[in-house]
């Protein structure tokens, strides 16, 4: 159902509009003035907005420079109305405006207009944004290693079973995880990651689990841990090898058990969570070092899955190379560029320390410092991409 505010210093006419509005449909709510009008309309979102020009404290044309930046679009309406008045307000950003006395029949048509608009934006958001999530979730590639990696994928996914991702930094451990996600059947819930190496020690319990106001100097309020908000969905645990002792004693009866407490707290909370889990390091050596539990490693590597690093799967890159540039050129709006056969060697010749992080770090600096409508070239490369 729409949303429409009006904003009139006149009851009758805030009533007359409010029947005609509702009777068609529209959730409607009033405002008696300027002020008053700007501030409803920054705390809900209307699909159009009905306001008076002359009213006292703040002018119609004053609340359309307020709500300059909102999104929702402004029918002004006045009985006080001109040429200029009207190019004024059309300039400032206003949808449509309308003179009083109102024509009830204009007036619905100005705001089935504007709310469709409104409808259409959102339905673009969204497309956009599916879109975005689809190329955050794709695993490019088709060499050996890939293709097992997106078969174990598609296999693991549906089920809850636990996953652990091992790969080198930049590998692409994260995208494994968010895949695995969007194609569970918990998809439609949440997907939580805690970076388990850039937490301190003594936080990563609260982090996970919550804690209770007055638990700990700072805690100044009851606050959910990272369990609580995966309910229904994927707790992605990023470098668990770096977790402390402590923590992997809680996370493993959380794993055991379903259940967790927040610091501080005596109740159980029971979780629907599934874990996936990544590091760079090996679990085998840090358990013989005793830095890492045996018994919680096998609870997560129930699936385990290894990310090769790049230079391992050379015969990617140029998929990887192209699916990058159609990614950066999106996000600033660019032409996408040929690439150079010459520059495309290059590019699968080099070692790639840092992996596919590193990789789409190049691309983005070679789109943005090639001039627009030009081909990245070798020089190119040679010049901006400072491979290792």
């Amino acid at each position: 159902m729409a949303k429409i505010l009006i904003i009139d210093d006149e009851a009758p006419v805030r009533s007359g509009l409010k029947d005609i509005l509702e009777y068609e449909g529209y959730q409607v709510m009033e405002a008696t003035d300027g002020e008053e009008g700007v501030m409803v309309a920054r705390k809900f979102a209307f699909d159009a907005i009905l306001c008076d020009v002359k009213m006292p404290r703040m002018d119609g044309l004053e609340v359309l420079q307020a709500l300059h930046g909102l999104g929702s679009p402004v029918i002004m309406i006045t009985g006080h109305g001109s040429i200029d008045t009207a190019v004024e307000a059309l300039k400032r950003g206003a949808f449509d405006f309308i003179q009083k006395p109102l024509d009830l029949n204009r007036v619905l048509i100005a705001v089935r207009h504007a709310a469709e608009r409104q409808a259409l934006l959102r339905e673009n958001a969204q497309l956009e944004q599916q879109i975005q999530d689809a190329r955050a979730t794709t695993i490019v590639g088709e060499s050996d290693a890939i293709r097992e990696i997106i078969d174990r994928v598609a296999t693991v996914a549906p089920t809850d079973a636990r996953v652990l991702i091992t790969g080198n930094n930049g590998v692409g451990k994260e995208l494994v995880a968010r895949q695995l996600h969007a194609l569970s059947l918990r998809a439609a819930g949440p997907f939580v990651e805690v970076n388990c190496a850039a937490i301190p020690s003594e936080l990563i319990e609260s982090e996970l689990f919550g804690h209770e106001k007055g638990s700990f100097t700072g805690a100044v309020k009851q606050r959910r841990g990272k369990f609580e908000l995966a309910h229904g969905g994927t707790l992605f645990l990023d470098e668990i090898g770096d977790m402390d002792a402590a923590a992997q004693a809680k996370v493993l009866r959380a794993l055991q058990e379903n259940r967790i407490t927040r610091v501080g707290g005596d109740e159980e909370i029971q979780v629907d969570v599934r874990v996936v889990a990544a590091t760079n390091k090996s679990l085998r050596e840090e358990i013989v070092s005793g830095k890492f539990r045996e018994d919680l490693y096998h609870r997560l590597a129930v699936i385990p899955i290894h990310v090769p690093d790049l230079r391992e799967r050379p015969s990617d890159i140029p998929l990887l190379v192209e699916h990058f540039l159609r990614v950066v050129c999106a996000g600033h709006n660019f032409p996408v560029p040929e690439v150079e056969e010459a520059a495309m060697r290059l590019l699968e010749g080099a070692a790639w320390s840092g992996n596919i992080r590193e990789l789409r770090n190049v691309v983005e600096r070679l789109v943005i410092l090639t001039p627009r409508g030009q081909a990245i070239t070798a020089s190119a490369v040679e010049r901006f991409a400072a491979l290792t």
